[in-house]
This record gives C-alpha cells, structure tokens and sequence, in this order.
C-alpha cells in the first residue's frame, strides 16, 4: 500500500463536516457541526449542502432549514427569509426570524394561521395575511416533522 492510499482508506470511514450558525437578530438559534444542510432559495429552489461545497451565496425563501448533524440526528427550523453563505468549512445563516421546532409555539402558530385564513377570505388579495398564512404554515409543518 503506498502511502497515499493509507489516508484514503481512513477517511473513507471518517464523517466530514463543517460548522454551521444560524442567526436571527434575537439569538443565535444554531452554532455546531453538520454532515449535510438542506435549505430553500428563492432563486433555485432547495439545496443541500455538504463539506467541499463550492462558495455561496443565495436569498433564502420562507421554508424549513434542516441540519444533519455528524451522529445522524436532525434538525429542523422554520426560517423567514434571510440569506445562506458557504465559505471554506463554514455555513452561516443569517434570518429574519429562526425557530427551533422543539420552541415553536402550535397553539400560537395555529391561531396565526386560522386568523390569516379569515382575513383571505375577507379580502383574497391581502398580502400581508397570505405572508403570514405562509409563516404559520411552516412553523406548523416543522413543529409537525419535529413532533413525528
């Protein structure tokens, strides 16, 4: 065996990762290792990332953000908007609002989205309601995946 190959042999059973924060203007909502991220940008739609991505940057859409964490566990977070950048063996995540699933409150998620759904139907072009009908949708969706 030369000794290129031994590394090879080595890493194949080692987990790569990279570090990932996500940030909100109230918290840091995530600082820690991951294996994959899986996010959504407006411009291309979902996106995983993993060790040895090429740098980004990209505007991220109202949706679920999910870490991959090196003992395969996972984590999910519902995300308003904000943006993604990839540097070296870093993610950052920088977000309007980010909520853990496990800290999403259901009740209140709920009463937000049934009070959207009544001001569409009072007047269907209201786009601050279809915002936050989307916004309450998503930290129902997540909660959900977290409480599964």
């Amino acid at each position: 065996m030369t000794p290129a190959a031994k590394p090879l042999s080595s890493r194949a059973n080692a987990v790569m990762t990279f570090q990932v924060e996500l940030v909100s203007p109230e918290a840091i909502t995530y600082s820690g290792e991951a294996e994959m991220l899986v996010a959504r940008t407006v411009e291309g739609g979902d996106i995983a990332f993993q060790p040895g991505h090429v740098p980004f940057i990209g505007v991220l859409a109202v949706w679920s953000v999910e870490v991959i964490r090196p003992d395969g566990g996972r984590d999910a977070f519902a995300v308003h908007q904000g943006f993604v950048q990839v540097a070296g063996t870093k993610i950052s995540i920088l977000s309007d609002v980010s909520e853990e699933a496990t800290e999403i409150d259901v009740a209140r998620a709920q009463t937000a989205k049934d009070n959207a759904e009544a001001a569409l139907t009072a007047d269907s072009e209201d786009q601050d309601a279809a915002g936050a009908l989307g916004r309450a949708e998503l930290r129902l969706a997540v909660a959900g995946a977290e409480q599964a």
